[in-house]
């Protein structure tokens, strides 16, 4: 294999330049197919995704295209209606090769991860002995494919100008914020009350009300359009009223760790320095809202007093958050008719204008590789998140890359598994939507599995787990 390229520097206004991996680097970059999750195995998710939801997402995001061809020609004229049909064509190729498991090809179009992407084909090339030394879709680490498949998404719409810039999946996010809008007024009357209220409750009240958020946070994570193939996930019901009857369904909770390092941090904390905590973000919609009402709370209680939130560069699993979606949701907020919203949206706003609130996007996350190796692939990255008091990793997708997407024993410890990825004490909040998990108790697993098969991927059961200084 050759040697990569010393550098990747961003063409595009708003992207980071990111570092490649030095040559040794550069074997740290996949995990050996026999440890990772493989799109291969047959009944498992993992097979199950790769041939009926990601087809049936690529299905969604051509309709999508269609419905909209009227539109494009409005806009562009006929480059526009050409840009459509390059396009359906492109991603139409993309599930034919899918389908019938052609071996995965390299990326054409320039772009600021091309590079990147194409020297980690190379190097799965080069640990495959059979199908002709080429990776398959059905018979590759799955992580890898996975992510393959939306970047290849991406390609297919940024070889289709003047329609280079439109996000397949915008109506399937707008659809979850709108059908979801009762919960959102049910949050943020609760959190207007709170902020209210906040200089007159003890620390007591202000443990159970940051614990309260954590969980709305963490079921916020149930409405996954990837994991829906697309179709609606929205929040329809009032999630405060829930909690109680969700905490069993905590298969580990961490939440006591979290509360003892920010009061520490703020007991500590002398007028000039700062708590920074940074949210990894997953899906937008309900579980942007729930994230930022936590981040609210932790502004508005003083256990932080800088939230960095980071967000994906482009479209990917349908429904992750770009900095489009975090714009637009806020200016949703902030225009509605509802009186709690709109304080809400307001708020942020202001957050974002003093520099209390700062969005980030970089390309390393919509890379396949695990975390372990961001220091070597994302140095600029590792060293941002190195000045975080805590870190929070939202969602299934960073769970999977936190561990490489092993095949880890259910027992093996979460620090174990991070495989000395740890810029800042960390902690990862998911429901369970992939075979994955670690730092269960002994027998735990089992006990789940004797009486729910799938208990490991219907996003019916949730992890704080945390790691760092105890």
């Amino acid at each position: 294999m050759a040697a990569p390229p010393a550098s990747l520097s961003g063409r595009d206004e708003g992207f980071v330049s990111l570092s490649s991996p030095s040559p040794s680097a550069a074997l740290l970059l996949p995990a050996s197919a026999e440890s990772r999750a493989s799109s291969g195995t047959s009944g498992s998710f993992a097979y199950l995704t790769i041939k009926d939801r990601i087809p049936q997402i690529l299905t969604k995001a051509i309709d999508t295209l269609h419905r909209h061809k009227n539109e494009f020609f409005e806009k562009h004229g006929e480059k526009g209606t050409e840009a459509e049909k390059k396009a359906i064509s492109l991603l139409s190729k993309l599930r034919n090769e899918l389908q019938t498991d052609k071996p995965i090809i390299p990326f054409v179009e320039k772009f600021v991860d091309t590079d990147i992407w194409n020297q980690y084909l190379e190097y799965q090339q080069s640990l495959l002995n059979e199908n002709d030394g080429k990776p398959r879709w059905f018979y590759s680490p799955w992580l890898y494919v996975e992510c393959y498949m939306y970047r290849r998404i991406h390609e297919a719409i940024i070889q289709s100008p003047p329609i280079d810039d439109f996000d397949v999946f915008k109506e399937s996010k707008d659809q979850n914020f709108f059908e979801s809008r009762e919960s959102i007024i049910a949050l943020c009357t609760h959190l207007q009350e709170v902020v209210t209220a906040i200089e007159d409750l003890d620390e007591n009240q202000l443990k159970d009300e940051f614990f309260r958020l954590l969980q709305i946070s963490l079921w916020g994570n149930k409405c996954d359009l990837s994991l829906s193939g697309g179709d609606t996930s929205s929040q329809k019901t009032n999630i405060i009223n829930s909690l109680e009857e969700l905490k069993p369904l905590i298969l580990v909770n961490d939440m006591e760790h979290l509360w003892s390092l920010l009061t520490n941090c703020k007991k500590t904390r002398e007028k000039a320095s700062i708590t920074r905590v940074d949210i990894v973000l997953d899906n937008s919609g309900f579980e942007l809202v729930t994230d930022l009402v936590l981040a609210d709370f932790l502004l508005s209680s003083q256990l932080a007093t800088e939230i960095h939130f980071y967000g994906k560069t482009i479209p990917w699993f349908v429904s992750d958050t770009t900095i489009h979606d975090f714009n637009w949701l806020i200016e949703q907020m902030k225009e509605s008719d509802d009186k709690c919203m709109s304080k809400c949206g307001a708020a942020w706003e202001t957050y974002i204008n003093m520099g209390r609130w700062v969005y980030q996007d970089h390309i390393f996350w919509t890379l396949p590789h695990e975390f372990c190796v961001m220091s070597q692939v994302a140095p600029d990255l590792y060293a941002e998140l190195q000045k975080a008091h805590l870190i929070l990793f939202k969602g299934d997708l960073n769970y999977r890359k936190l561990t490489g997407d092993r095949k880890w024993e259910f027992t093996v410890p979460f620090h174990q598994a991070l495989n000395g990825f740890h810029p800042a004490p960390l902690c990862g909040i998911r429901t369970l939507k992939a075979e994955i998990q670690v730092g269960l108790r002994p027998g735990q697993a089992e006990q789940y599995m004797a009486s729910e098969p799938n208990w490991l991927t219907t996003g019916k059961y949730g992890v704080l787990q945390f790691d760092g200084p105890l």
